[in-house]
């Protein structure tokens, strides 16, 4: 049945939106802009910081059409049209040094974000260097993080091989549990998020604040990080290429972020 009322299509953007190079395809763009030109709202939802967002807003025209970034994994989100931080959330700064020590302690690499800069406290590593890559943004080393983090923190990152990953996830979990929003975005990848920042709970926010509500919103995903999204949508969507636990947790699987994806998802959804 297809679904004819105004609709929110919430898109991550590695390994959902982009293929495998990192890229839109022609027909992915088109299909988007498309249902925009038509009154939907897009909306970009992703772990990485606003500067890493930037260049796929630019070539969805998501300033003309009034579209959205939640970056952060949600604690940020700006409103591309005006330029506008519609909501933000920090971390406590008192966290900072202890996740610094933990990091040092485990041998993990840990960021955070600065301008259009990646923040270091510890050696860097392949994941590391992969998030400068895939974002955009120089790494800059600094030899005393806590003292230099003295600004307000969207979101820390932690970098362990995926084997040990989620172990180091669990127990930071119990430890910062209470405080903090803790869990991976990729297996070798652990999101530091304010409590209770997640995907959904800053899409909520959101779409009340223009009206909509989860009914009209068909979030796309393929990571850990996009289960809450995907759980909370009216209709929740996971890539073939997503970890099998977002895939339990969708309502539809669609075709790989290889195959235009998104494309059979506007087509058996929005497009009439």
């Amino acid at each position: 049945m297809k679904i004819r009322d105004e609709k929110v299509l919430v898109l991550d953007i590695d390994g959902t939106l982009t293929n495998s190079q990192k890229e839109i395809t022609e027909n992915t763009k088109r299909g988007i802009i498309d249902i925009m030109k038509r009154g939907h709202k897009v909306i970009l939802a992703s772990g990485r910081p606003t500067p890493g967002m930037r260049r796929y807003a630019e070539e969805l025209e998501l300033e003309k059409y009034g579209g959205y970034l939640l970056s952060f994994n949600g604690g940020r989100i700006i409103n591309c049209r005006s330029g506008e931080i519609v909501y933000q959330k920090t971390l406590p700064a008192s966290v900072i040094p202890g996740l610094y020590r933990y990091a040092r302690a485990n041998d993990m690499g840990i960021v955070t974000y600065l301008g259009d800069n990646i923040i270091l406290g510890t050696r860097t590593d392949e994941y590391i260097e992969l998030e400068s890559r895939i974002n955009g943004m120089p790494i800059r080393k600094v030899t005393n993080f806590p003292k230099y983090v003295d600004f307000d923190v969207n979101k820390c990152l932690m970098t362990a091989p995926p084997e040990i990953a989620e172990n180091y996830e669990k127990e930071l979990q119990k430890m910062y549990g209470d405080i903090l929003s803790i869990y991976r975005s990729e297996p070798f990848f652990i999101e530091i998020m304010p409590k209770n920042v997640d995907k959904a709970a800053s899409l909520d926010r959101m779409l009340s604040s223009v009206g909509l509500t989860r009914e009209n919103a068909i979030c796309c995903g393929d990571g850990f990080n996009d289960m809450t999204m995907i759980e909370y949508a009216g209709i929740g969507v996971a890539m073939a290429n997503a970890q099998d636990k977002v895939k339990a947790a969708a309502d539809f699987i669609t075709k790989s972020n290889d195959e235009d994806g998104i494309v059979t998802v506007i087509d058996k959804f929005i497009v009439d």
